[in-house]
């Protein structure tokens, strides 16, 4: 590969795919027009995003090379719906390799999944955190360790399925939100370095899924019509509890559930990794006067604390292990604190990088933040950085 087929960033959208020419294909690979003498690296999953990201790869001229971690037991994996990177999924990858005519091999990586992903999944559980084991391993396996993949191929470039936007910017390239906020992925990518940004490639950030299921079908993929991958990609059936159990068997260790305001005793639980801060349903202790969310977790004493929904007000939040992407803007910043939460207004004390500690202050009153989830810090569209919220201060 040649220094020429490296240019600036500069796509976001796609035309339709039976109209676009190889030099559009290419386009969206931030590579020349003439892309013959360059070669894509592909992360493949075996879900319809990665599977299109290859078509388009291939479209472009370059050659094309997936990779697939296969990242969990392959035979508890077999047959499941809405999985990646195990069972049938790899099978599922291998058949767009074929009918796409490109390379495509597969790497063992269960044993890091289990000890960076898996395991510290069941530890944050154990210790009444949220975790979010997605982007775990998107700092690990799948960037980590993918990119040096791509590199030793000699490869311009890694190309993923995520839904994000790479956009040029003064200091180089900018990690931006997706055209479409519904897919939207940011959230899961704050800890993307700059020099991980400079060869990574996005090129469904401008997309609709409408459009990426169109473009596969129309490809001819098998895949076209495949559920979306469920959030927690080793868990059967979002039954979180029963993996933590079987890892941790002292997580099952029952207790009571403690009105956090009286003291009271108002029922028991099964154990507190069936819980996570703003939860309601499940409680199982009807009969009270209003509403009780979890508002705190006990793992020493076994206790699942609630109370009402204004317990769940949190006026700052204390992030660690920060990372930040280009410069600190001037505008003003916003940050999720849950995946699916909109930004809100914050003020920024600390400077987030280089795993300092920062915190986050919101200028109204945030609920159900939750710590062991990620903060992420915005500006306008653009992904400042972000990190993991350690502690909250109540409203």
């Amino acid at each position: 590969m040649t220094d020429a087929c490296l240019s600036p960033c500069t796509v976001n959208a796609a035309p339709e795919f039976a109209a676009m020419t190889p030099g559009d294909a290419a386009h969206l690979f931030d590579l020349p027009r003439d892309a013959s003498s360059c070669r894509i690296v592909v992360a493949m999953s075996g879900g319809v995003d990665s599977s299109v990201v290859a078509a388009l790869a291939a479209k472009s001229g370059a050659e094309v090379i997936g990779i697939t971690l296969q990242l969990y037991d392959y035979g508890a994996a077999t047959g499941r719906k809405g999985a990646c990177c195990a069972g049938d999924d790899i099978a599922d990858a291998r058949k767009v390799a074929d009918r796409l005519g490109i390379a495509h091999y597969v790497f063992d990586h269960e044993s890091r999944f289990r000890e960076e992903v898996v395991e510290t999944f069941a530890d944050e559980y154990l210790a009444g955190r949220t975790p979010i084991p997605c982007i775990r391993c998107n700092m690990g396996p799948k960037f980590t360790d993918l990119l040096r993949m791509a590199r030793e191929l000699g490869a311009d470039c890694l190309a993923t399925g995520h839904y994000v936007r790479r956009v040029p910017g003064d200091a180089g390239a900018e990690l931006h939100r997706a055209r479409d906020p519904a897919r939207d992925q940011s959230y899961f990518l704050y800890a993307t370095t700059g020099e991980q940004l400079d060869y990574l490639r996005f090129p469904l950030g401008g997309l609709p899924k409408d459009a990426v299921r169109a473009i596969a079908a129309e490809s001819g993929l098998a895949v076209a019509g495949k559920p979306d991958s469920q959030d927690i990609c080793f868990v059967p059936d979002g039954d979180y509890a029963k993996i933590v159990k079987a890892m941790r068997p002292q997580g099952g260790r029952a207790g009571m559930i403690v009105h956090a305001e009286t003291g009271a005793q108002l029922g028991q639980h099964p154990g507190v990794i069936h819980y996570t801060v703003g939860q309601r349903r499940g409680l199982e202790i009807g009969g009270q006067a209003e509403p009780l969310y979890v508002v705190g977790l006990d793992p020493e004493a076994a206790q699942v604390l609630v109370g009402p929904r204004r317990m769940l007000a949190v006026a700052s939040a204390r992030v660690i292990e920060s990372n930040r992407i280009g410069p600190m803007p001037r505008e003003p910043l916003s940050a999720k604190v849950r995946s699916m939460a909109k930004p809100v207004p914050v003020m920024l004390e600390g400077e987030p990088g280089d795993g300092r500690a920062v915190t986050l202050r919101f200028e109204t009153p945030e609920y159900g933040v939750a710590p062991g989830q990620a903060a992420v810090i915005y500006a306008g569209e653009r992904v400042v950085g972000g990190g993991w919220i350690d502690s909250t201060v109540k409203a």
